[in-house]
């Protein structure tokens, strides 16, 4: 079985050959962009879901479930670059990004990463039920493949870092190999990595696309704030947030930003008729 799911995309404009040549790696092509959404009906749903099905609903889970929408409908945004050929994904994969407690480390934190595989064919209560348990495993420190990494990764000396991820990334992505057996998990970052900075009160961030991921989208939620807001011609007060964005520009460009900027925005502005039916718990339109 091979690492990834992928199928070569056929057809390829001169424009998007001339992009993948004027960049060797995804140091460079790095392009960044905000979209600024009401959070008034998402907060609404949340509160409604969590009354309703009994699970901790957050904005992450909404936005991660966007993006996989996102994705779904623009398929030529979940793709990977291998041998400087763009392949198609044939699922989504979203990941999302887990703050971590150091054992021993005197209050110091990690990153660690939790998957969500065909995310696109899963509803939110699923997505909310499969990441509880994956974060639990993780912050737990009972996920195997990724505490087998982690440690293979401590014994590894500075000086040969860069090397190591250059020929990790390459044995994993260009000659898209399954490493599950040696302890590695498959396609671990995914086509979207959702990372929200908003737990940390931040309201927005430009995060740095990581070649060795070769995740060519980052998606940065903030926290929600109040703010003015105009409506109907007037000044009110709204719940507001910002969703930065990181993409590799190589062979994602407004085109496909545009398909994802509108996904999201419609979702989560839209979110009783966009994401799961809650039936007759769900509160009437403001």
């Amino acid at each position: 079985m091979p690492n990834l799911d992928l199928v070569p995309k056929q057809e390829i404009s001169s424009f998007r050959k001339l992009a993948i040549g004027t960049w060797h790696t995804a140091y460079d092509p790095s392009v960044y962009g905000t979209l600024t959404l009401r959070m008034d009906r998402a907060l609404d749903y949340i509160k409604a879901f969590r009354h309703s099905t009994g699970r901790r609903l957050t904005v992450t889970h909404l936005v991660a479930k966007a993006c996989a929408e996102a994705l779904r409908r623009c398929p030529d945004a979940n793709a990977i670059l291998r041998w400087n050929k763009i392949y198609l994904r044939r699922g989504v994969t979203v990941s999302v990004l887990v703050v971590q407690t150091i054992s021993g480390g005197d209050g110091e934190v990690d990153l660690t990463v939790t998957t969500i595989e065909r995310a696109h064919e899963k509803n939110l209560v699923q997505i909310v039920d499969e990441l509880d348990r994956t974060i639990e495993r993780a912050r737990h420190r009972r996920d195997r493949a990724v505490e087998e990494t982690k440690r293979a990764i401590r014994h590894i000396p500075f000086l040969f870092m860069n090397a190591f991820l250059r020929l990790l990334s390459f044995v994993m992505y260009t000659l898209n190999l399954d490493l599950s057996k040696l302890g590695l998990p498959r396609d671990p970052f995914g086509a979207v990595t959702v990372t929200n900075i908003g737990s940390l009160g931040l309201e927005s961030a430009y995060v740095p696309l990581v070649p060795y991921t070769r995740t060519p989208i980052l998606v940065v939620p903030g926290a929600v704030r109040d703010e003015p807001v105009v409506e109907d011609g007037k000044v009110v007060p709204g719940k507001v947030m910002r969703v930065s964005a990181t993409f590799d520009h190589r062979f994602i460009d407004g085109l496909h930003a545009s398909v994802l900027a509108r996904t999201v925005r419609e979702m989560l502005e839209d979110p009783f008729r966009c994401f799961d039916r809650l039936g007759a718990e769900i509160p009437a339109p403001r």
